[in-house]
C-alpha cells in the first residue's frame, strides 16, 4: 500500500471517463489498496481512482462506520428522497460547498476478486457512492450545484493557493503501475 498523490482541479483524467475493469488481478488489488491508503492519508469518505490519475472504474469509500470498495458499479436511488448539504472533494482541497444528492441508494459491482457485491447507504454513505460515481465518469460535485454556487465555487478554486492555470495539468502525474494502462 503506498499513499499516492492526488490529481487536482484543473487535470484532464478528472473529466475523462474511467474504463471498466476487465482484470481482476494483482495489480486491481494493489491500486484498490492504494486508494484505501490515500483515502484515509487524506481523511476523504471516498476516492475514485481517477484521483490518482487511473482511468479505470474503481473507488474507496468510508462514511458512518461503513467502507469499502466497488469496481464497475452502477447506482440507483431508492426513492426520490434528496438530501441538500455540504460536500468537498480531495481533488479540490479545503472547499466544501451545499449539493443536492440523493438520501438512499443501492450500488451495485464487483469487489477486487470478480466477486459481485451490493452496498446500500443512506446520507453520507450514498453521497460518497454518488460523489465517487460521478468521478468515474468525469463529472465533478461542481457540476450539481446550482448556477450561482457554482461561481462562487470556481472564485474560491482560483483564489485557492493549490490552484495554478498555468501549471501543465500532467505535472503530477501518478508513478502508480496502472497509470495510463487502457483496458
Amino acid at each position: 500500500m503506498t499513499v499516492q498523490p492526488l490529481r487536482l482541479f484543473g487535470d484532464p483524467v478528472l473529466r475523462t471517463k474511467a474504463e471498466p475493469v476487465v482484470d481482476f488481478d494483482r495489480e486491481l488489488r494493489t491500486l484498490v489498496a492504494d486508494l484505501h491508503e490515500t483515502m484515509r492519508d487524506q481523511g476523504g469518505a471516498g476516492l475514485a481512482a481517477p484521483q490518482i490519475g487511473v482511468g479505470l472504474r474503481v473507488f474507496t469509500f468510508r462514511a458512518d462506520g461503513v467502507e469499502g470498495h466497488m469496481v464497475n458499479p452502477t447506482w440507483n436511488a431508492v426513492d426520490g428522497t434528496e438530501q441538500f448539504g455540504p460536500e468537498g472533494c480531495l481533488s479540490i482541497p479545503g472547499l466544501r460547498f451545499d449539493c443536492r444528492r440523493f438520501e438512499h441508494v443501492v450500488a451495485t459491482g464487483w469487489d477486487v476478486h470478480g466477486e459481485p457485491q451490493t452496498v446500500e447507504g443512506t446520507a453520507l454513505v450514498a453521497r460518497a457512492i454518488q460523489h465517487e460515481t460521478d468521478h468515474l465518469d468525469g463529472v465533478l460535485f461542481l457540476d450539481k450545484l446550482d448556477p450561482e454556487t457554482r461561481r462562487e465555487a470556481m472564485k474560491a478554486i482560483r483564489a485557492a493557493p493549490w490552484f495554478d492555470p498555468a501549471a501543465p495539468p500532467t505535472l503530477k502525474q501518478s508513478p502508480h503501475p496502472l497509470f495510463g494502462r487502457a483496458l
